[in-house]
């Protein structure tokens, strides 16, 4: 056995044990998820909650007043946003600064928490832009897009020394990490991350984006999950985390089939998926 492999493997119970540790989200960012599935919401209520957070609302008025964006003129408060950009797109905005805030730099184990949130700010932007063109949710899909990879930060931060062996292990077979966690940890972090989303009420279509990003379901009409899995071999592709040994996954050709992307459309989608990543990134990752 190589010596960085651990002789107990960790299972799906441990994960859910460990991530109680794991701090909460805010109450109105909660309330921001649950309304995914929720049809008679009162907007102005909500709009309230948010502007409670002043540093929140800072952050997510940067958002809004980017180029992402593209307004013709600035909104100063959350109600002017909300009615400017509709509901939708703040709620997205909001839950992005509230996540990402949510794991502190110094509590990222041996992750590069900056070339983290870079690929995962770059599979959300990619992944609303795909929603467009297959006709999804877009701010959804960002959404989801943001947190595929949040296991990540589960395993690192609830499993250090796991963790650690896992890197090792990595390194000495150049493997992707998919594979060195299930080898070394037990559980990869699709699945940490898929139990962090049920923890935190995600709706159930962005449990399973989370949990299925590595893996491609049945070739058909697009879903969510299949939209995430492909944004992230893209952002992969597109090679935007900085770090050096990042390894892109390949794209079935089951998916490129569901995608139905010209040549002009992947030439577009690639251009505007790096020049946007650079401006969210400039407020998202500090």
């Amino acid at each position: 056995m190589p010596a960085t492999m651990l002789t107990t493997p960790t299972t799906l119970d441990d994960v859910v044990k460990r991530i109680r540790d794991l701090p909460s989200l805010s109450a109105v960012v909660v309330e921001l998820l649950s309304s995914m599935e929720q049809e008679d919401i009162d907007v102005h209520v909500l709009g309230g909650k948010i502007a409670l957070d002043q540093s929140l609302t800072a952050k997510t008025l940067r958002l809004a007043n980017s180029s992402f964006y593209g307004m013709s003129s600035k909104v100063t408060t959350i109600h002017q946003a909300i009615a400017v950009l509709g509901f939708h797109s703040i709620r997205t905005l909001v839950t992005a600064c509230a996540v990402t805030a949510s794991f502190p730099s110094n509590a990222a184990g041996g992750v590069n928490l900056q070339a983290f949130w870079r690929h995962s700010v770059a599979t959300a932007v990619c992944a609303k832009l795909l929603a467009v063109h297959l006709k999804l949710n877009p701010e959804t899909a960002f959404t989801a897009g943001l947190l595929h990879d949040i296991g990540t930060l589960v395993l690192a931060t609830r499993f250090p020394a796991e963790y650690a062996a896992m890197l090792a292990y990595r390194k000495e077979h150049d493997c992707y990490i998919i594979e060195a966690e299930r080898a070394v940890i037990g559980i990869d972090h699709a699945a940490a991350g898929a139990a962090l989303a049920a923890y935190w009420k995600f709706p159930a279509d962005m449990q399973e984006a989370v949990a299925c990003h590595h893996q491609l379901g049945a070739a058909g009409a697009p879903t969510l999950p299949l939209l995430v899995h492909a944004a992230n071999i893209i952002a992969h592709a597109l090679d935007l985390s900085g770090e050096e040994d990042d390894l892109a996954p390949p794209m079935p050709q089951a998916l490129w089939v569901t995608l139905a992307l010209s040549e002009a459309d992947c030439a577009k989608l690639f251009r505007d998926t790096e020049s946007t990543f650079v401006d969210m990134c400039k407020i998202l990752v500090s």
